[in-house]
Parts: C-alpha cells; structure tokens; sequence
C-alpha cells in the first residue's frame, strides 16, 4: 500500500511486521527512501524467530527486503544500512549472515552499534535507498 502527500510517499506491506509506534516501515521523497527498523519478527506468525542473532538477522533482513519490493526498490538500491546489535557477541554471526545479502559491486556502507533492543531481539536494521525509476 502507498500513500502520498505532497512532500512523502509512505509505504507499508504485510510481509514484514506492523510498526509497533508511531512510524512507517518506509518514507519516500522522491528518489530517496527511507525503510524504518526491522527485526527478526517473523510477519507470518507474529513471533521472534528463535536460534540467536544469525537467524534473526536472516529475518530482519528478508523483512527489509520485503519493505523495499513494496516501495519499488531492492536491496541493489540500498546506499547505507544502520545495523543495531544487543552485544558484540553477535558480530561474527551478524556479519556472516549479512554477507550473503548483498551483490557486486559490494555492500553498501554501513554502520554497526551495540544497543538495547527490544525485549527478545538481538538484531535491527534500517536502510536508506535510491530508487531508480
């Protein structure tokens, strides 16, 4: 689904979760496109996908996947990713999860910080994109 005003597009689709707050899972203006947090939250069933911080960044990921499709971007789009993890712990996993998720020419930039998340969850995710038309 998209809404559009005169400054933004607002995206949203069923195949990542709902914002839990006030917030879309994604803003456009213009080319540029925002995509809010995602977790490991599983859209089918509602629940925290179990098995540590490599499946779910497996999910946060798919999940932003899902959110950019629905905003007409990819992950080939993707600039800049923000990437909130609960501990260092979870970096080796983290990382080895996030490579396969990105083609030539390379990743994009990212950033990686240690943070509280919310209860349960080990991994969140946001991305900036520029959509080609």
């Amino acid at each position: 689904m998209t809404q559009r005003s005169a400054a933004r597009e607002v995206f949203h689709t069923d195949r990542a979760p709902a914002p839990v707050a006030a917030y879309s899972q994604a803003c456009a203006s213009g080319p540029i496109l925002s995509v809010a947090g995602q977790v490991g939250i599983d859209p089918r069933t509602g629940g925290i996908v179990e098995g540590g911080a490599g499946p779910q960044t497996e999910q946060a990921l798919r999940n932003l996947d899902a959110v950019l499709t629905a905003a007409g971007a990819s992950l080939e789009d993707v600039i800049r990713m923000d990437c909130y993890l609960t501990t260092t712990d979870h970096l080796a996993a983290f990382n080895e999860a996030y490579a396969g998720w990105f083609s030539a020419p390379g990743p994009p930039a990212r950033t990686t910080v240690i943070v509280g998340v919310a209860d349960g969850l080990l991994v969140e995710v946001t991305a900036l994109a520029v959509r080609r038309d």
